[in-house]
């Protein structure tokens, strides 16, 4: 009965473990990137040390790389795990990639600086959880977010504070101008008086952090996100000049 009863305890202890063993399992974490699929002008990146290298197109940008664009410059982003194709050439045709479900953009701006703080992506077995993090230190970014699970986190930090942002298109500046053409972006900042202020800022409205005033998105604003969305989402690629066979 006694070693009946042990067996049965040792049993128990190696099913509980198995349990643990899967959930961790279930819950690897596994760092995501960011690859350039369109570069406009010229931009740097650095990783450490304050040495810069210039920004190409095809290039994987991992968490901990800062981003810095030139004056009438851009650069667009698709965020995961930077597998996204940049360029499979048809000869005179242009390629046009349009990103997955997944997959979320972002454009920087000219005269902008981002930094890629973090990009997870947890497979719990039922649904991906990611997490990102962005923070733009000056000029402004425009995005757009795909339908992401409950549980996962898409935030933008501002010198003055941070936005949740979640199924959106988008436009934020280091400043605390905020502008949102679909779905809501939750902005939380220090207010003048030194207390944290939560504004929510919803589909066709813009927020200025600076003066505290929440507005419908201006005509023109509007109209601008409007062109930029398809233009970002689908990015289209030149194919490389003819290859001439040499006699």
């Amino acid at each position: 009965m006694k070693e009946t009863r042990s067996l049965l305890n040792s049993l128990v202890v190696c099913g509980v473990a198995l349990a643990m063993v899967s959930t961790l399992v279930a819950q690897t974490v596994n760092q995501g990137a960011a690859k350039v699929v369109r570069l406009k002008g010229a931009a740097r990146y650095s990783t450490g040390n304050n040495v810069w290298q210039q920004l190409k197109v095809g290039d994987v940008v991992k968490p901990g790389t800062v981003i810095q664009t030139a004056a009438k410059s851009s650069v667009d982003l698709v965020l995961g795990d930077g597998s996204a194709p940049v360029n499979r050439p048809v000869p005179g045709e242009m390629i046009s990639y349009q990103p997955t479900a997944e997959q979320n953009m972002i454009r920087l701006w000219d005269n902008t600086l981002l930094s890629v703080d973090k990009m997870t992506i947890s497979d719990t077995g039922a649904d991906a959880v990611t997490e990102t993090q962005l923070d733009l230190k000056a000029g402004h970014i425009f995005g757009s977010v795909k339908k992401m699970s409950a549980a996962s986190k898409y935030e933008v930090k501002i010198p003055n504070g941070v936005a949740g942002i979640r199924g959106t298109i988008y436009d934020i500046s280091a400043e605390g101008l905020v502008k949102v053409l679909v779905g809501s972006v939750v902005l939380a900042y220090v207010g003048p008086d030194g207390t944290v202020v939560t504004q929510v800022v919803m589909s066709n409205q813009q927020f200025d952090a600076r003066t505290g005033a929440l507005s419908p998105l201006a005509n023109f604003d509007k109209t601008a996100l409007q062109r930029v969305a398809p233009k970002v989402q689908s990015i289209l690629i030149a194919p490389p000049p003819p290859f001439v066979s040499p006699h």
